[in-house]
């Protein structure tokens, strides 16, 4: 907890899954899927308030039971299919506030990217705070393959480049790294959540923050979450929160 930078978390968690019905409350590693966002939310004190957003009386009934918030119901507005997800950050923002001294940060966690390391939040907070010109930090990850170098698309039968500076170079290894959304964390200042009305990717200045690939997974049907469990249960990729400590238990 940082009296000079107060950060609230939100957990999003919609009830109406289509692609895994059910994968927020499904159990991912002993737990429910949603409950190592919890967690890793408990675990860092650098969070001032965690609360989770959700439509569904099911989903927070899980929620609580690990610990967490539940202060409002989402919107049906902001629980449909179509629905973007940063009116419901904003919602979560504009509800809360009010109630005690204002937040600076806004950190999103998303319960379908589970593999995160509360060490590395620590540095993700201080590397925004250090840069006051930005207004958020995005965590990214390099993929297994570089789009520029290998990535094409086919136009009237023919083979084209994705990008067209990939005629640029001749080799692999001299090709600027590329990285990719990870979903993992997100951070924005507050006073930009409250400006940007539409969407982050569109406007502001936003500063990245490399984590290792193999704990860039993110869960959206069936075969990701199969995947990603085998590789949590087979100790590739560790969750602190369930090592050498009882795990809460639902009441």
């Amino acid at each position: 907890m940082s009296a000079d930078f107060r950060i609230l978390a939100v957990i999003p968690a919609r009830g109406g899954s289509k692609g895994l019905p059910g994968k927020n409350v499904r159990l991912f590693a002993g737990l429910p899927l949603l409950a190592h966002s919890i967690l890793f939310a408990r675990a860092c004190p650098e969070i001032d308030r965690s609360i989770v957003s959700t439509d569904s009386p099911e989903i927070a009934k899980v929620a609580r039971d690990f610990g967490a918030e539940v202060p409002f119901p989402r919107p049906p507005e902001l629980a449909r299919d179509e629905s973007p997800l940063w009116p419901v950050l904003r919602h979560a923002l504009s509800a809360l506030e009010g109630a005690g001294p204002p937040y600076d940060g806004l950190l999103l966690l998303d319960p379908t990217s589970p593999a995160r390391d509360p060490k590395d939040l620590q540095p993700f907070i201080r590397r925004l705070k250090e840069s006051p010109e930005a207004d958020g930090i995005i965590s990214v990850s390099r993929p297994i393959f570089n789009p520029i170098w290998h990535c094409v698309l086919e136009r009237n039968g023919w083979m084209e480049n994705l990008m067209d500076e990939a005629v640029r170079f001749d080799r692999r290894q001299d090709v600027p790294p590329v990285y990719r959304i990870d979903g993992s964390l997100y951070l924005w200042r507050t006073r930009f959540v409250r400006r940007e009305a539409d969407s982050w990717r569109r406007g502001g200045r936003h500063l990245l923050y490399e984590i290792p690939e193999s704990r860039a997974m993110s869960i959206d049907d069936l075969d990701q979450f199969e995947r990603a469990e085998l590789l949590v249960r087979s100790g590739k990729i560790p969750f602190p929160w369930m090592e050498g400590a009882p795990v809460p238990c639902p009441r």
